[in-house]
C-alpha cells in the first residue's frame, strides 16, 4: 500500500501526492515525489531484521560547521536551504556527529536513492560471492542469465560489469537525443516483464571488455538480475537477508520494480530512511562485518570495491577534468596531493539530484546526503558539496 508522510506521523491533512514522472517535477511537488515513489511504482519491501543498530551521539557533535565559498563564510543551514537538502547525516566512529532534516522530511521519511542504489546492488554481488552463490567475479553474465546468451553481454564478466567496463555500447547522457536512458525509460514505462533485459540484449559491442569505462544504468540492472538468478530469489529479499537485517536497520525499505512482481531495478529505486542509509554505509565501512559480528561480505571487499583496479577506471581517467576514479559501482577519490590527502581511500555512491553516500575508512566517517536539486546534475553544487565534506572531515579529527 502506498504510504504518504501523514501515514508516518507528520500530522493531519491530506496525504502528499507524488508527481507521475520523477524527472518532471515542480519545486512544490519534488520533495513529495522523492518521498513517495511507492505511490506510482510497483515495489518490493526490504524487510528489516529483529535487532536495530544503535547510533549514539558522538562526544564532539558538530553544532554549526562553517566553510568558505568565494569570499563568504557559509554554514550548513545555508547549504541545505540553497541546495534543497532533505537529510544530512554524519557518522564518526559509528556515532552521530550531525543529523539535520529539511524540505518537510524527518527521521521517519523514506527518500528515494536514484543511482546510489547501484552501490547497494554491487554490495549484493559481494554478499553472493561470500555466500557461494556466485563462485568467481570472472564468471560471465551468460552463465547466470541464459536469456543474455547470444547478446553482447553473454561473455562479459561480472567484474567488468562492476567496473562499468563491459565494452557494450550505452549512451547515458541525459541531454543527448535518442539516448539509451530514454529507451530504458520507455521499457520501464511499459510495465512489461523482461522489457529491460530485452533492451539490453539489443545493444551492440563498442569496445573490448575491460578496456573502456562507460557509465551505464542498464549494467547495474543487469547485475541485479545476475544476483537474483544466482541466489534464486528476489533481490529485495536477498538484500533483507544479507545486508538490511545484519546492518541493524530500524525500518523496512522499498525497492522499485520493473513491473508488478517483477525484477528490482538494480540501478535505482531504493527508498529508505536517512539513518538506515547511514547504517548501510557503516556496514561497508566496517568491511562487511555486521554490528552483531556476522561477516556478510568477503574480507577485503571494501577496499576492492571502493578503489579502481584497472587502467580503464583509474583516478583521472574516467571523465575529462575529473580526478575521480571508479571501483565496483563506487566513485573513488584520489589521494594526496588532492585535498591534502584528506580523502585518501575514500569513495562515494552518487545519485541524481544530489544523493550522496560518502565513506572514508581512514577517518572512520560516513556521510549521507538526501537532496532535491532542481536538475539531475549541478556542477556548482557538486563542488560545494566536496568543499563541505572536506570541512566536516577536518572538524571531526581529534583535537591535537
Amino acid at each position: 500500500m502506498a504510504m504518504g508522510l501523514n501515514d508516518e506521523g507528520r500530522g493531519a491533512g491530506a496525504p502528499e501526492r507524488a508527481a507521475l514522472n520523477i524527472m518532471k517535477t515542480t519545486p512544490e511537488d519534488q520533495a513529495a515525489t522523492f518521498r513517495n515513489q511507492d505511490q506510482i511504482w510497483p515495489h518490493r519491501v526490504i524487510g528489516r531484521g529483529g535487532a536495530v543498530r544503535a547510533l549514539p551521539p558522538h562526544d564532539r557533535p558538530l553544532a554549526d560547521p562553517a566553510y568558505r565559498v568565494g569570499e563568504a563564510m557559509v554554514d550548513l543551514d545555508d547549504f541545505m536551504a540553497r541546495r534543497r537538502t532533505a537529510g544530512f547525516l554524519i557518522l564518526k566512529n559509528g556515532e552521530i556527529a550531525l543529523e539535520r532534516y529539511g524540505l518537510g522530511s524527518g527521521p521517519q521519511t523514506r527518500w528515494t536513492s536514484f543511482s546510489t542504489a547501484k552501490s547497494m546492488t554491487a554490495t549484493l554481488v559481494g554478499a553472493a560471492l561470500h555466500d557461494g552463490a556466485i563462485r568467481d567475479l570472472d564468471e560471465t553474465c551468460g552463465l547466470y542469465l541464459p536469456q543474455m546468451r547470444g547478446s553482447a553481454y553473454e561473455d562479459v564478466t561480472l567484474r567488468n560489469l562492476l567496473r562499468m567496463a563491459s565494452g557494450v555500447a550505452w549512451e547515458e547522457g541525459e541531454n543527448s537525443g535518442g539516448n539509451d536512458v530514454r529507451r530504458l525509460g520507455r521499457a520501464m514505462a511499459s510495465r512489461r516483464p523482461g522489457a529491460v533485459l530485452e533492451l539490453l540484449r539489443t545493444l551492440p559491442r563498442a569496445a573490448p571488455q575491460g578496456a573502456v569505462f562507460n557509465y551505464s544504468t542498464g549494467e547495474s540492472i543487469l547485475l541485479g538480475a545476475v544476483v537474483a538468478a544466482a541466489v534464486g530469489r528476489p533481490l529485495a529479499d536477498y538484500f533483507a537477508e544479507a545486508v538490511w537485517g545484519p546492518a541493524g536497520m530500524e525500518a523496512d525499505g522499498l525497492w522499485q520494480l520493473e513491473c508488478e512482481e517483477g525484477l528490482e531495478l538494480g540501478g535505482m529505486g531504493v527508498s529508505a530512511r536517512l539513518r538506515d542509509v547511514g547504517r548501510f554505509g557503516l556496514l561497508v565501512l566496517e568491511d562487511g562485518v555486521a554490528f552483531g559480528g556476522r561477516r556478510v561480505l568477503p574480507a577485503g571487499w571494501r577496499d576492492l570495491a571502493g578503489q579502481p583496479d584497472c587502467a580503464a577506471t583509474a583516478c583521472g581517467r574516467i571523465m575529462a577534468g575529473s580526478p575521480a576514479g571508479y571501483g565496483y559501482h563506487w566513485w573513488a577519490l584520489p589521494g594526496a596531493p588532492y585535498a591534502d590527502g584528506l580523502h585518501t581511500g575514500a569513495f562515494l555512491a552518487l545519485g541524481a539530484f544530489g544523493q550522496r553516500i560518502y565513506i572514508n575508512p581512514t577517518e572512520q566517517v560516513v556521510v549521507v546526503i538526501q537532496s532535491a536539486w532542481r536538475q539531475p546534475s549541478d556542477a556548482d553544487a557538486e563542488v560545494e558539496t566536496v568543499m563541505l565534506l572536506r570541512t566536516l572531515v577536518r572538524a571531526l579529527r581529534p583535537a591535537a
